[in-house]
């Protein structure tokens, strides 16, 4: 069956949202010197608790699957407990790559839900209202992610030389989370693992397939944590938000 009518489909049985995220945790954090970045506290609050409220609070958000290390399950489990996260079903263990955890958190996911976010766990500062919007798009068109303008100078470097300065106005920072039809991201994911292609966010995956994808105003302080820089500026966000 073609995507087109794969997505014809959908359109005619489209239900309100009923959304699960899907929460990826099982990284190493290799690039923050050993520590886990997903348990540093942050004014005694664990960086996983402030991304989970967010979507316990998400009004369009009905469940949460974390995806998460064997052997940190029971951490996982506590923090959910204490922070008053009811709406986590499951921890699923990771796989090898980030496609394979995703995978398997999608693979938990119920058949109630027509619509999947995919959310780094390392995403703290995430706005309720960018996954609303998100999820609302997504529900119109498909295939959604919040995302903001690059603007800084683009070069294009070859062997530690600028070969040429590429246009930055149609150039955008994705950001997460990336929300899709249920239907839709599975089987993205799964030509994705089939294949062996190697992808750098759950939207490449659904560019493969020929899936477009819409999106959301962004916010800059959205940010990933991948390093110790990174953390001490969440840190900020963070105790800004909070004051």
């Amino acid at each position: 069956m073609s995507l087109f009518s794969i997505i014809k489909g959908l359109n005619k049985a489209m239900k309100p949202p009923v959304c699960t995220a899907v929460i990826a945790a099982a990284g190493l954090s290799q690039r923050c010197e050993g520590e886990d970045k997903l348990f540093y506290l942050i004014n005694g609050k664990p960086v996983l608790a402030y991304t989970l409220e967010a979507f316990q609070n998400c009004e369009y958000v009905n469940d949460i699957i974390v995806v998460a290390q064997e052997n940190k399950y029971d951490q996982i489990s506590a923090i959910c407990s204490k922070y008053g996260c009811r709406k986590v079903s499951a921890i699923i263990k990771g796989g090898t790559t980030r496609p394979e955890s995703v995978m398997n958190g999608i693979a938990a996911v119920s058949g109630k839900a027509n619509l999947i976010a995919i959310h780094d766990g390392a995403r703290p500062c995430v706005e309720v209202e960018i996954i609303n919007e998100t999820i609302r798009k997504a529900a119109k068109f498909h295939a959604a992610a919040p995302a903001v303008p690059v603007t800084s100078t683009v070069k294009k470097v070859i062997d530690s030389v600028i070969a040429e300065t590429v246009d930055r106005n149609s150039l955008y920072e994705i950001q997460t989370p990336q929300i899709f039809r249920a239907e839709l991201i599975k089987a993205a994911l799964t030509n994705v693992l089939r294949k062996s292609i190697e992808i750098t966010d759950d939207c490449m995956a659904a560019e493969i397939i020929g899936l477009p994808v819409h999106i959301v105003e962004g916010s800059r302080r959205n940010i990933k944590i991948t390093d110790n820089e990174d953390l001490k500026l969440v840190e900020s966000i963070l105790t800004e938000v909070q004051s």
